[in-house]
């Protein structure tokens, strides 16, 4: 995958990584009333007007720009609607060919540490069926945490 990075860098001669750290004092009134009116204001209505902000940050960007790197705290304090929303983000930014990384800066011990991976750019398996949950190419880390 860092090919694939090094290889867009180059194509665009633009090294420029966008973030996606939305917040709501920063989302344009208009998308906010948009999506107040369909899910009312709440955690659901503010996901959606993330979404909608970042499809129109990924729109404006996706043929200058290599990569995006959306900021999962911003999402998660949302609750599983931000959630969505970040996994809608990721699906969308891949859908115009962008790399995306992952913004989760996670620390903790081996078990831990390794479950953040398979969830984030490895897959988790249920019952010998393997599963993609948030498909980001790349993730951001704090040093490792603890001996085991």
């Amino acid at each position: 995958m860092i090919d694939t990075l090094v290889r867009k860098i180059k194509k665009l001669n633009n090294p420029t990584v966008v973030g996606l750290d939305p917040r709501l004092d920063f989302v344009p009134s208009f998308i906010k009333e948009e999506a107040y009116d369909l899910y009312g204001k709440t955690p659901e209505g503010a996901a959606q007007a993330f979404l909608a902000f970042n499809k129109g940050i990924i729109d404006a960007t996706y043929d200058l720009i290599p990569a995006v790197k959306p900021q999962v705290a911003m999402y998660e304090q949302y609750g599983a609607e931000g959630m969505k929303a970040y996994i809608q983000t990721i699906d969308y930014a891949k859908s115009k060919d962008l790399v995306v990384i992952g913004d989760i800066k996670r620390s903790d011990i081996a078990s831990t540490a390794e479950a953040y991976s398979d969830g984030h750019i490895g897959r988790v398996e249920v019952e010998g069926i393997k599963y993609e949950i948030y498909k980001e190419d790349f993730i951001t880390l704090n040093p490792y945490l603890g001996l085991d």
